[in-house]
């Protein structure tokens, strides 16, 4: 009984030529039986190559039938018709059709990859076959590096790796010199004893002598079909596929070969991977540093206007600022001061008694402000020592007449020389100065007023004879909210008085201002340097679309030994996540180097770098590459496997 392997009815295949239709092979109906060594021959232009392309299912006839196995190919899609070409056919094509960047060891294994061989596995078959095709010198060397016989048997070896059943060779001697043509032609012979069936496509009549039937077209028709020998017993190498077929699973290490591949293409063409990186690192970086950037100034900023009193709240008599009867209001003491300084949000606190007095010294008088405060005052309120020191907690408990006064009142009464160690008057009582204060630009104070502080225990018992201080100021600590401190504040001091007979003044508007306008320019800029990321993105979509016009051939040898659309596109869109998450990585790398410039020149400002920030670039960069990956994936995995072939 004819065991029939290969059955195509009525088949026939056309193409458009401008307005024409151009009809290469017309009803053709051929049936090829397992074992045969079949020569196809005919002039240029004759169609054998396309029934070739056509008998492994490389491209679909537009009418008829073919069967392979039994099975209808007609129906099938394209990732069937891919299963197809892994299983059961090998091919050995004239310009050998090697992938450039892998070695012989390779491009041998390529089809055992997408048959879900193991690395381990397909290895050894690999080495196994080249070694008995007399390559094992040669298993490291890439294409480029082996003769044009030597190339043909790297073929010969990948048509075999995942059995070859049927071995579709075109032109296999074409590009060889006569020896080597003669040892291809032994070597293909040896296969069909092995139990191969063999078809080859030549012109040449020498070549079609080894064949046991041949097969002659002439304009897309069979002209000849001779039968010159009848085929020896082979045994059968054909297994039922499907049931394994049906059975495979989802095998990780596709992935992880993928991963493998997209980095030997990285690496084999680094200049235009690194132009494709180029525009990720800097929109990375620029994503990244606009955000250090923002948080820094934020905290700058905030730093100096904490610095010059602004994060504080001040308690008053009277229940407002016009309530008339607040200066008869006298249930502000410094033991409410004492009591505020015992909650944990509050950094520092201060009474403040006040009144203007003359200031003299010498022959000089002048008009001033005369504060009594307590020792955290300075802190307070911002100020910083330029000289000598501030009044201690003895000073307070001893109502002493000492003195800190400010540059101003420095310069109006000692111009020619120090304070220090001077005594002036204010009014009657004499006091020694033992401090001067940096100038400060302070959003509370008038910087042109000439100040002298004291203890607040002396201005009240030796100036005023008042035993209630005019106010409360109270520094919160920066990381607490001033609203709640604020509530905090007067929950404690009306508990204490009994009754609400103060009010407070919050003057962390100009922070949180300042907060809401740094936030505001952070995201303003954050959103330009992400349109610069998504410029990146482009460019990375329009690099990859270039790589695979120019990688066209490398799809089509793929797909011709096996590669299903999805192991296509998988492989690109792999390689385009991995040029995006490098880029990103390379790009927060440039931002920290942004940040590592700025310590090193002695400024004071410092980046700030956020986790979120940080995070939130790497998945940026990760999602463009799959984003703008996912056209040039798709469009290679689109690829019509005979038109990638035959790509330049």
């Amino acid at each position: 009984m004819v065991d029939v392997l290969l059955n195509i009815k009525g088949v026939s295949r056309s193409f458009t030529a401008g307005e024409q239709e151009l009809t290469v092979l017309n009803n053709i109906n051929l049936q090829i039986c397992r074992g045969e060594l079949i020569a196809i021959i005919g002039a240029s232009g004759s169609g054998k190559s396309t029934l070739m392309n056509i008998l492994g299912c490389l491209d679909k006839p537009n009418t008829g039938s073919y069967f392979i196995n039994g099975q209808d190919t007609s129906s099938m899609d394209d990732n069937e018709l891919a299963a197809l070409r892994r299983e059961y056919f090998g091919f050995i094509f004239q310009r050998y059709h090697l992938l450039g960047d892998l070695t012989a060891l390779g491009n041998v294994e390529v089809p055992a990859l997408y048959a879900n061989e193991g690395p381990q596995t397909r290895h050894e078959k690999a080495k196994k076959l080249l070694t008995r095709l007399g390559l094992s010198d040669r298993l490291d060397h890439k294409p480029s590096q082996l003769s044009g016989g030597q190339q043909q048997r790297v073929s010969v070896a990948r048509a075999l790796i995942n059995g070859g059943d049927i071995i579709l060779a075109d032109e296999p001697t074409g590009a060889l010199d006569s020896s080597s043509g003669e040892e291809m032609m032994k070597l293909i012979q040896e296969l069909h004893r092995d139990g191969h069936t063999i078809i080859l496509v030549t012109h040449d009549p020498h070549i079609a002598e080894f064949a046991d039937r041949v097969i002659e077209l002439k304009d897309g028709e069979i002209i000849a079909d001779t039968q010159k020998r009848i085929p020896a017993e082979t045994s059968s190498l054909i297994a039922d596929r499907q049931s394994s077929q049906a059975s495979m699973k989802i095998n990780w290490s596709r992935y992880l070969e993928a991963l493998k591949m997209a980095l030997i293409a990285m690496s084999n063409h680094r200049l235009r991977t690194f132009l494709t990186m180029l525009g990720i690192i800097i929109g990375i970086a620029s994503v990244v540093s606009v955000v250090a950037l923002g948080a820094g100034s934020q905290q700058s900023i905030l730093d100096n206007i904490a610095s010059m009193g602004t994060n504080t709240i001040e308690i008053k008599p009277g229940t407002g600022r016009g309530d008339r009867r607040s200066e008869r209001v006298k249930s502000l003491t410094a033991d409410d001061a004492n009591a505020l300084k015992i909650l944990p949000y509050v950094d520092s606190v201060t009474p403040t008694v006040r009144t203007n007095v003359a200031i003299r010294y010498a022959s000089e008088t002048v008009t001033g402000s005369v504060q009594g405060v307590g020792t955290e005052y300075f802190r307070v309120r911002g100020y910083a020592l330029a000289k000598g020191q501030y009044f201690a907690d003895d000073s307070i408990d001893a109502l002493e007449q000492v003195a800190v006064i400010d540059a101003n009142t420095e310069q109006t009464l000692f111009s020619d020389g120090s304070a220090l160690g001077s005594v002036i008057f204010l009014g009657r009582l004499p006091v020694r100065v033992i401090g001067v204060t940096k100038p400060i630009e302070s959003v509370s104070d008038n910087s042109d007023e000439l100040n002298v502080w004291l203890p607040y225990t002396t201005v009240s018992g030796r100036i005023l004879r008042q035993n209630y201080v005019n106010d409360i100021t109270v520094r919160i600590d920066a990381n607490v909210s001033s609203d709640v401190a604020e509530q905090g504040i007067i929950s404690l001091l009306t508990m204490r008085h009994g009754k609400v007979d103060f009010f407070t003044i919050n003057t962390d508007t100009i922070r949180k201002s300042i907060e809401k306008t740094s936030e505001t320019m952070t995201l303003l800029i954050s959103a330009i340097a992400f349109i610069s990321l998504l410029v990146g993105g482009i460019g990375v979509m329009n690099i990859m679309l270039v790589s695979v016009t120019e990688r066209t051939r490398e799809i089509g040898i793929r797909m011709a030994v096996g590669a299903r659309q999805t192991d296509i596109m998988r492989q690109f869109l792999i390689e385009a996540v991995l040029v995006c998450f490098c880029g990103g990585a390379l790009g927060i790398g440039l931002a920290y180097l942004i940040g590592m410039i700025f310590t090193y020149t002695g400024s004071s400002f410092q980046m700030i770098y956020s986790s979120t920030s940080i995070v939130a670039a790497f998945a940026c960069s990760t999602l463009i590459g799959i984003v703008f990956g996912y056209l040039p994936a798709r469009n290679a995995a689109k690829l019509n496997p005979v038109d990638a072939l035959a790509r330049d």
